[in-house]
């Protein structure tokens, strides 16, 4: 049933958007095997793993948050969260302050280390990647920082499909 349904969305597109498809799949991969190579580095160095940036990204961009919040803007489940923001506590990147609205629960909240952390990061990549593309002729360079920005906000509006999909593919793929 699943691999049925599965085939009726693939029908849907035609080759050269499957093709793309595949080729946006194969150039995704690579990126993210060359960004896992400078989270491994970076974790090295400064003992923060690619997961808790991203967890103290979501602090910074949300404010104020719940960590039930927390793992639903980062798709996740609250136990995985738990364990990550405890060492963002730790090392004094994430701080816990009282809910005024429900004296019961905690707000997580980027601290001003936290927030430095993530500013001389995106300093820094940002200067980086300029020296990647630098010798790009800047009309292309603006056309797909514009491209991409756009791709990243329809997948993030796709993400809990993909997410769907993807999961339904693997369960298929390990039935008989």
């Amino acid at each position: 049933m699943v691999a049925e349904s599965t085939q009726a969305q693939v029908a849907e597109l035609s080759e050269q958007e499957l093709e793309c498809g595949r080729r946006l799949a194969a150039a995704m991969f690579a990126m993210g095997k060359q960004q896992a190579s400078i989270g491994a580095r970076i974790s090295k160095m400064g003992g923060f793993d690619r997961s808790a940036i991203v967890l103290l990204k979501n602090v910074v961009a949300l404010g104020p948050t719940r960590s039930s919040a927390l793992a639903a803007a980062v798709h996740s489940d609250p136990s995985t969260i738990s364990r990550q923001v405890a060492a963002l506590v730790r090392a004094g990147l994430v701080e816990r302050q009282a809910d005024q609205e429900d004296g019961r629960a905690s707000l997580l909240a980027a601290t001003p280390a936290g927030v430095a952390l993530l500013e001389e990061q995106r300093r820094r990549m940002g200067t980086s990647l300029a020296r990647v593309i630098q010798h790009w002729d800047p009309d292309d360079i603006d056309r797909f920082v514009e491209l991409f920005e756009r791709f990243v906000h329809d997948h993030e509006r796709y993400l809990p499909t993909l997410i769907n999909e993807c999961a339904r593919w693997a369960r298929s793929e390990g039935e008989s």
